[in-house]
């Protein structure tokens, strides 16, 4: 009887403060494996993960300055120079040439990912602070999104089992 009612109350609060393609996908996967093992999840968003709950979604790859950043390219493993990173348009076709990869090995799009994290019942908390630090209305954002600070993730996570900053 105990294990059954600790398994009915397991909770996760993530962290999400970046706001990248490739920087985007975990939150999102641990978010809906949690929900679909029973987890009661609560995913905060703040600084440039805000942006993964706007309507329009556009989450870019950057190889600029990230050293394990290696993209295959028929076979090989290509990484992107600094100098070619910052060429106009270059990051636009990282970020389309991942998006390709994503398709072809069947991962879902990220807002396919994100509408599965909605649908799952994961709790989404927009950071007031950063809401007001980067001029978002709340109709900027997705719906179903609840807007908090701090003290609001604060409050969920005192009550998770796991609470992961990603």
């Amino acid at each position: 009887m105990e294990e059954q009612r600790r398994e009915q109350s397991r909770r996760m609060t993530i962290i999400v403060s970046k706001g990248a393609l490739d920087a985007a996908y975990p939150p999102f996967i641990l978010a809906t494996m949690g929900a679909a093992m029973g987890v009661e999840v609560t995913m905060f968003f703040t600084f440039y993960g805000l942006s993964l709950l706007r309507r329009r979604l556009d989450a870019g790859v950057s190889a600029l300055g990230n050293p394990a950043f290696r993209l295959p390219v028929g076979g090989l493993r290509f990484r992107p120079i600094n100098l070619l990173s910052a060429l106009p348009g270059f990051e636009g076709e990282i970020g389309d040439h991942m998006k390709r990869m994503f398709a072809k090995t069947r991962v879902a799009d990220l807002g396919e990912l994100r509408a599965l994290t909605v649908e799952a019942g994961a709790k989404l908390i927009a950071c007031q602070m950063t809401m007001d630090l980067f001029e978002l209305k709340p109709t900027d954002l997705i719906d179903g999104v609840t807007l908090g600070g701090a003290a609001s993730y604060l409050e969920e996570s005192l009550h998770g089992d796991i609470n992961l900053f990603v």
